[in-house]
C-alpha cells in the first residue's frame, strides 16, 4: 500500500506530492495539458481535474501547479488519494521507457542577456528544475553538480537556476563575447550526458530554500499575503524572463516598507533600483490603494 506525502514548495501554486519510492532514476517530465501526457496515464487522469494547470514528474514526486480558481488546502488531499488509488490499484504513472543514465539527452542550449551587464542568461529546450537556486560561491553549491563545474571557471562569480535557465554572474575581468561559447557548450554537454542539475532532495534542506518557502502564509497578515500573490502573478514572470527572480522577504505594516529578495541577473542589476521604485512600488501602490507603501530590496 502506498502512502503519498505532500510538501510545499517556495511557489505557492505548486505542491509536490511524494511517493515512497522512485518513479524515474535519471529523466524528468513535464506535461503543459492532457495532450501532452500521452505517457502518463496519472497525468492524464490528473488533468481531468480543472485547477490542474501543469504536472512535473521527477524522482519520487509528482508537482502540480494550479490554476487560481482553487486554493490547494481545499484539495490537496483529494489530489493526493487519487494519486494513491491510481497507483495502488495498479495504475501506471509513466509508460515511456526511460532512456539509460549514460544515454545522451538532446537539448538545445542558447544564451541571452540581461538588463544585468554582468549577468548572461543560458536557456535549455527542456525543464531543468522546479527548485529556484541561487549559489554565492563553491561552498553553497552542495545541491548543484552542474554549479559545482560552473564555478572552476574562473571567470564564474554567481550562478542562479530556476525551470530551464542557468543565470551566470561574471568577474568584469572577462568579456561575454570571449566566455559565452564555451559556457554555452559546457552547460549543453554537461546535461546532455546526464549531469545532474540540482539534486531536490538536497537543496529541500538548504536554509536558504527554507527560508523562501511561504510555509506559513495562512499565518501572515492579509497584506503580506496579498503582496505575495500579486509578486508570484505578476512580477515573478517578467523577471524571470530577464533571467531573475524576486522573493518576497517581510511586510512592516507601521512603516508601509515591503521587502523583496533580487536573486539571479535582479541582484546587483544597475537597473533594478529603477525597476523596483517605478515598476513593482507602482503596481503595489494602485493594485493595494496604498501610496505610502515603500519597496526596499535585498540581494540574495
Amino acid at each position: 500500500m502506498i502512502n503519498v506525502t505532500i510538501r510545499d514548495t517556495q511557489d505557492p501554486t505548486i505542491l509536490k506530492f511524494e511517493l515512497p519510492e522512485f518513479i524515474t532514476q535519471h529523466q524528468n517530465f513535464e506535461f503543459k495539458n492532457i495532450d501532452d501526457a500521452k505517457d502518463s496515464p496519472l497525468a492524464q487522469k490528473l488533468f481531468y481535474l480543472p485547477f490542474v494547470k501543469s504536472i512535473y514528474i521527477s524522482g519520487n514526486f509528482i508537482a502540480i501547479q494550479r490554476y487560481n480558481i482553487v486554493e490547494w488546502d481545499d484539495v490537496k488531499d483529494a489530489v493526493a488519494e487519487e494519486i494513491e488509488n491510481f497507483v495502488n490499484n495498479g495504475g501506471k504513472i509513466l509508460t515511456v521507457e526511460e532512456k539509460p543514465a549514460n544515454a545522451k539527452q538532446p537539448i538545445t542550449v542558447y544564451a541571452e542577456s540581461t538588463p544585468n551587464p554582468s549577468v548572461q542568461k543560458f536557456v535549455g529546450s527542456k525543464m531543468m528544475t522546479k527548485v529556484a537556486m541561487e549559489y554565492k560561491n563553491i561552498d553553497e553549491a552542495s545541491s548543484s553538480p552542474l554549479a559545482q563545474e560552473l564555478f572552476k571557471f574562473p571567470y564564474v562569480k554567481e550562478v542562479f537556476i530556476d525551470e530551464n535557465y542557468i543565470s551566470v554572474t561574471k568577474y568584469s575581468v572577462s568579456e561575454w563575447q570571449d566566455i559565452t561559447y564555451e559556457l554555452r557548450t559546457f552547460i549543453k554537454g554537461f546535461i546532455e550526458n546526464g549531469g545532474t542539475v540540482i539534486d531536490e532532495n538536497i537543496a529541500a534542506s538548504n536554509p536558504k530554500t527554507d527560508k523562501q518557502k511561504i510555509e506559513n502564509f495562512d499565518n501572515l497578515d492579509v497584506t503580506s499575503q496579498q503582496i505575495i500573490n500579486i509578486l508570484e502573478e505578476y512580477v515573478k514572470p517578467a523577471v524571470a524572463a530577464d533571467g531573475g527572480n524576486i522573493l518576497f522577504d517581510s511586510y512592516d505594516e507601521t512603516e508601509k516598507r515591503v521587502k523583496v529578495v533580487l536573486q539571479g541577473a535582479c541582484s546587483g542589476c544597475p537597473s533594478s533600483t529603477f525597476t523596483l521604485k517605478s515598476g513593482i512600488e507602482n503596481m503595489l501602490k494602485d493594485m493595494l490603494n496604498d501610496n505610502d507603501i515603500k519597496v526596499e530590496a535585498l540581494n540574495g
